[in-house]
């Protein structure tokens, strides 16, 4: 009763029960993205000029520099996601499978932490070398 079928249940295949969390929050990180990405794209359209000098006295506002910092994070949350998802369903070897999941998350936790950096680094500083 409840975990599939008895053969499925001898060879292991049943339910991970991890798949609707996982679904979820790829959900959740795309509709985070489309409002972040939606915020980005009206306020660099409602900024007086786009040259330097100004968009780095834009993204020295606080509360322009936490949401840009948030819409990083999710972006490649929402990449590790979606890739990790590909690549479960398509490598198959199990020693290329944990060595591609480690460049994936090294890619993707080192991807927000630079782009986190750089926010961070133009928001205190307001200049950039």
């Amino acid at each position: 009763m409840g975990n599939g079928t008895g053969i499925g249940r001898v060879r292991g295949l049943g339910s991970a029960r991890h798949g609707a969390h996982h679904w979820l929050a790829q959900r959740y990180t795309a509709v985070g993205n489309l409002l972040l990405t939606l915020w980005l794209l009206f306020s660099l359209l409602s900024l007086p000029g786009l040259d330097y000098d100004s968009v780095v006295l834009w993204i020295s506002n606080p509360v322009v520099a936490v949401p840009l910092m948030l819409m990083v994070v999710s972006i490649f949350m929402h990449l590790r996601l979606g890739m990790q998802v590909m690549l479960e369903d398509y490598v198959h070897d199990k020693g290329l499978a944990f060595f591609s999941m480690l460049l994936l998350n090294f890619y993707a936790f080192g991807g927000a932490a630079a782009g986190v950096f750089a926010i961070a680094k133009i928001a205190f500083t307001g200049v950039v070398e």
